[in-house]
């Protein structure tokens, strides 16, 4: 008995091991994507001005594919990675203001590899909804580290996010969020995983740990775009020494998959959001980030899978972020769950080399109303021109004279594609979302808010920025909400107070709106104690930013907040004021205690 158990084993044993077992097994997935680094802020593309070794040996290892495209503009990519489907399909318009969340009947790649059994996990900048149901959490994340805004006003000891709750990061945010992804990939390791990292550089403000600042803050550029005149040499270097510090992250996750000998189970992508956050060397090409020229869409994407994929391989035919999710759910064998029809084409075929022809297409871009298409050959640019890109990749020369017929096959598809996708995006403002049944916890930033009277924001942009100026009683700050169901909330305000202001009286009030039964709620508390911290970010700085600086806000209790179901207004305002101005306003934080 002893002998036939022991023959069963290794047969067992022999069968587990063998090409059809192994073939059985999924492989993990790791996603790296990067904030406003172009095509050009690589080595491997022929940048002589910084060096990228980690990320150059993983395209020697793996594919590399050439022409490449995402959008100008970064929301709208990760938007098209996430669902397979163009931004404008999805209710992605905008980078801010709520225009940045993807739409609730959209499906996201993270809920396909999610429902094929894998650990999902997110680990950086989102910036497609914070509130649930718009959180990473609610898209087909298990876990999720990092700030869901466009982007972010200091990089060390940053206030982030964990789950939903409010956390200190540690160090510097590229290295922390490389950290957090690789405890996440030791954790799961013994089943399969899906990890997205999404960096937030080399996009401003430029900070960087000195190891690498000290490398570039005086260096001499060999490499410089053809409007020289045009370039801050300064934001260059900077751009120049946050990618060298991607690079090393990239190592660093490269080289603990090889520790937990995961290496040859993991497909590794590597791409960009959009062009260069900046006039720099781009390879010659025209525009940047915010055009729908070359230069603003074409990224790198680098695809590495250690004996299925061909080591050095280059794939010159023209792909595009929405082919992501397909070719990802492709290559693991698993089924896509989205119900919707997917804009991007499985890239297997090229990847694996399974032969045949590959079909002709059309790629568009698209942003504030400007089109342009990319064939394997041809730019059309949103003004109509058009571009023989394989002899003028800096598109110099408009050959639509040349070329008449080709000209006015691509506009007609360009327009036809524009009248098509367009109608679909729904702009009607969508309220923020207070306690979704999926969460106990929601975050109302002041981004999201709208000032009344004296009130203004920090700074013009957004994402980061804080509510200032609170001078009247006649002032306030409101949001535009929806509270899906009844329930008690424990309200905190993240603030900042002098000395001399402290001691208003504040309140906060929700009135529901449209509806037969009209509801309400309030709550009152004192600004008290004072919290006064300086400016955070000019010492790191390496260059003049020109978003805003930031505070370390402290959260004030306001107590429980009894919210009642439907559409309405959430309403800031001061009751009484002893000083010159009532408070500064960073957010609201919400946790659900009961109904």
């Amino acid at each position: 008995m002893k002998t036939i158990s022991g023959f069963l084993f290794l047969l067992i044993s022999i069968l587990a091991l063998s090409p059809a077992a192994l073939a059985a097994r999924k492989p993990n997935v790791i996603v790296i994507l990067t904030d406003d680094q172009g095509w050009g802020d690589l080595s491997l593309n022929g940048n002589t001005n910084l060096q990228t070794p980690e990320i150059d040996a993983l395209a020697r290892a793996g594919a590399r594919f050439d022409r490449f495209y995402v959008c100008p503009v970064c929301s709208p990519t990760r938007a098209e990675f996430l669902t397979g489907r163009y931004h404008l399909r999805s209710g992605v318009f905008s980078t801010s203001a709520g225009g940045e969340r993807i739409d609730l009947d959209e499906m996201t790649i993270a809920q396909t590899f999610k429902a094929a059994g894998y650990a999902t996990g997110a680990f950086g900048k989102w910036h497609n909804g914070m509130q649930h149901p718009y959180h990473p959490n609610a898209r087909g994340f298990d876990e999720y580290y990092g700030f869901c805004s466009g982007h972010w006003g200091n990089y060390y000891d940053p206030m982030l996010e964990h789950n939903g709750r409010i956390v200190r990061g540690k160090g510097f945010i590229i290295d922390d969020l490389t950290n957090k992804a690789i405890e996440f990939i030791e954790r799961n390791r013994e089943k399969p995983f899906f990890a997205y990292i999404p960096y937030n550089t080399p996009h401003s403000p430029m900070q960087v740990p000195d190891r690498w600042w000290n490398q570039f803050k005086n260096k001499e550029l060999a490499m410089r775009p053809s409007s020289k005149k045009r370039e801050n040499l300064g934001h260059t270097r900077a751009a120049l020494a946050m990618c060298e510090n991607i690079d090393w992250n990239v190592g660093r996750l490269l080289d603990r998959l090889d520790e937990l000998k995961l290496a040859n189970d993991t497909i590794v992508v590597y791409f960009c959001d959009n062009g260069p956050n900046g006039n720099r060397w781009n390879g010659g090409m025209r525009g940047r980030k915010g055009s729908t020229d070359e230069g603003g869409v074409r990224s790198p994407l680098l695809v590495r899978w250690p004996g299925r994929i061909k080591a050095g391989k280059t794939i010159p035919q023209i792909s595009a972020a929405i082919d992501l999710l397909p070719t990802l759910a492709g290559l693991a064998d698993i089924p896509v769950a989205s119900r919707k029809p997917l804009d991007g084409v499985n890239l297997e075929p090229l990847l694996l080399d399974r032969g045949g022809e590959w079909p002709q297409r059309k790629i568009f871009s698209h942003w504030k109303g400007r089109v342009s298409l990319r064939t394997q050959q041809y730019r059309l640019d949103h003004q109509g021109r058009l571009y023989d890109m394989l002899k003028d990749p800096g598109q110099a020369r408009d050959v639509s004279k040349d070329q008449p017929a080709t000209a006015a096959d691509l506009r007609k598809a360009k327009d036809s594609w524009a009248r098509g996708i367009l109608p679909e995006l729904k702009q009607a403002p969508r309220p923020f979302v207070i306690g979704h049944p999926g969460s106990r916890y929601t975050q109302l930033p002041a981004r999201d808010g709208l000032s009344r009277g004296n009130i203004k924001r920090s700074n013009r942009f957004p994402n980061c920025s804080y509510f200032t100026n609170w001078t009247s009683l006649d002032d306030s700050i409101e949001w535009k909400v929806e509270v899906p169901a009844s329930g008690t909330y424990e309200v905190e305000i993240y603030y900042t107070c002098s000395e001399k202001d402290a001691g208003s009286t504040i309140e906060l009030s929700f009135e529901t709106t449209g509806q037969e039964t009209p509801g309400s709620a309030r709550v009152r508390s004192r600004v008290i104690p004072a919290h006064d911290p300086p400016l955070r970010g000019a010492a790191e700085d390496c260059v003049k930013r020109t978003e805003s600086y930031v505070k370390d806000f402290r959260p004030l209790k306001l107590g429980k907040l009894k919210l009642p179901a439907g559409n309405g207004k959430l309403v800031l305002k001061a009751l009484e004021k002893p000083g010159e101005e009532v408070m500064e306003v960073r957010l609201l934080f919400f946790t659900r205690t009961g109904k």
